[in-house]
């Protein structure tokens, strides 16, 4: 590791781009007339940077220690190079700079980085490290068939550090709200399972023609009736378009990376000519389904259009399913005999379903409609409670990531 003499940071300004010291754009109100914080590179501040040295086969059954394999996984291994408090950073792959505290006796993968020996508070580090690494990597990383990151990209960074009680109370701070978060997401994830539950028993089991769970009013309604999804709505073919149709603004083209966890999202939108030939509009309440992808997981998946969208039409990669009862068919298509469907007529090399194949899945359902409206209103109102936790959750990570902007030099 290239060492810079601690004692003399004469011209640290010029090597790094960070003043000798700076201070934050927020402070606590005890720390507002504290001397300014002072400037150093990383590598001045933890005094030990080393990689992992083995690779992913060495992860065994039932080890006694964590193997972090990328920072943000670890799984079993049964020796251990690493003791005591450190920073993990995946120096490659997917998730390439991730960060991750851990306090134990681990070992790691070769591409990442261990930091350890810290003389300054280590989550203080950590958080520091999430405002400012991204922005380093996606200059300095190194082009290959995966991405990669060098040592010098972490060791050179430049940092600023206050004194050893505001760094605590920064990391103090910063750990509460990721609890919150992470409580916050719990919350999401035991919504997500309780529906889960309730599908498994709303709906018949395989094999069987009623659920395990019904409303009482419809106990003795008898036993619901095998149906091809075409008895309940059609597919509307979705729009061939090419580059030279692409616009600025005009008729929005929903595709898969419209469909979020179950929702339309608008984050990454394509506009063609509003007056594009052979174009079926969408319309709120149909059903857009991914039909075909470069990835087989994104098969099937799947989102209500609602209300008050701009004008649209859906890609050609994409079909909607237009119904009298879309709620309850949106519901029918997050079952587990729908997902069995759809990867029952995927082959190795066949990467989409058509609407033919669409029209004939079957499912048992109700014979009455208003058992149907019931499960679709009970499945509908936990689907926006999840939705409503899930704001939630993103609303306190833009909170995190403002506050992380100001409380840490820029």
């Amino acid at each position: 590791m290239n060492k810079t003499n601690s004692s003399d940071l004469s011209g640290l300004e010029n090597l790094t781009g960070l003043n000798k010291t700076a201070t934050p754009k927020l402070r606590f109100p005890e720390f507002q007339d504290s001397p300014a914080w002072e400037g150093k590179l990383l590598e001045q501040v933890v005094k030990s940077v080393t990689t992992g040295k083995l690779d992913a086969n060495a992860m065994v059954e039932n080890g006694a220690y964590r193997f972090y394999t990328c920072a943000k996984n670890y799984y079993q291994i049964d020796k251990y190079a690493f003791e005591g408090e450190a920073l993990l950073i995946a120096g490659n792959g997917a998730y390439l700079g991730y960060i991750h505290h851990y306090n134990g006796k681990f070992n790691a993968y070769q591409r990442t980085y261990v930091l350890q020996d810290f003389d300054a508070n280590a989550l203080f580090i950590k958080y520091f490290l999430d405002v400012h690494l991204p922005a380093r990597i996606s200059i300095e990383k190194k082009d290959g068939n995966t991405p990669y990151i060098v040592m010098a990209t972490i060791t050179e960074l430049p940092i600023a550090v206050p004194s050893s009680l505001e760094q605590q109370k920064i990391a103090d701070c910063l750990t509460s709200l990721d609890d919150l978060i992470a409580a916050q997401s719990q919350k999401v994830e035991s919504l997500k399972a309780y529906k889960k539950g309730l599908m498994q028993n709303l709906f018949p089991a395989e094999g069987e023609s009623v659920p395990r769970l019904r409303f009482p009013e419809f106990e003795s309604a008898g036993e619901w009736e095998e149906i091809n999804l075409g008895d309940l709505g059609t597919p509307v073919l979705g729009l061939t378009y090419s580059p030279s149709d692409i616009r600025d603004k005009g008729l929005l083209v929903l595709r898969s990376s419209n469909i979020k966890d179950g929702k339309i999202v608008l984050d990454d939108c394509v506009y063609v000519a509003e007056n594009v030939r052979r174009v079926n509009l969408s319309k709120p309440n149909d059903i857009l389904i991914c039909v075909r992808n470069g990835s087989t997981a994104l098969i099937g998946k799947n989102a209500l259009i609602p209300e008050g969208m701009p004008l649209c039409t859906h890609g050609a990669f994409m079909t909607v399913f237009r119904s009298n009862t879309p709620k309850f068919v949106y519901q029918l298509l997050q079952t587990e005999a729908y997902q069995n469907q759809v990867a029952a007529g995927l082959g190795a090399r066949i990467n989409s379903i058509n609407n033919s194949q669409l029209v004939n899945y079957k499912f048992f359902v109700p014979t009455l409609p208003e058992e149907q409206q019931r499960i679709a209103e009970l499945l509908s109102a936990v689907d926006e409670e999840i939705s409503a936790q899930g704001e939630a959750v993103a609303a306190l990570k833009v909170h995190k990531k403002g506050l992380m902007q100001g409380l840490f030099v820029k």
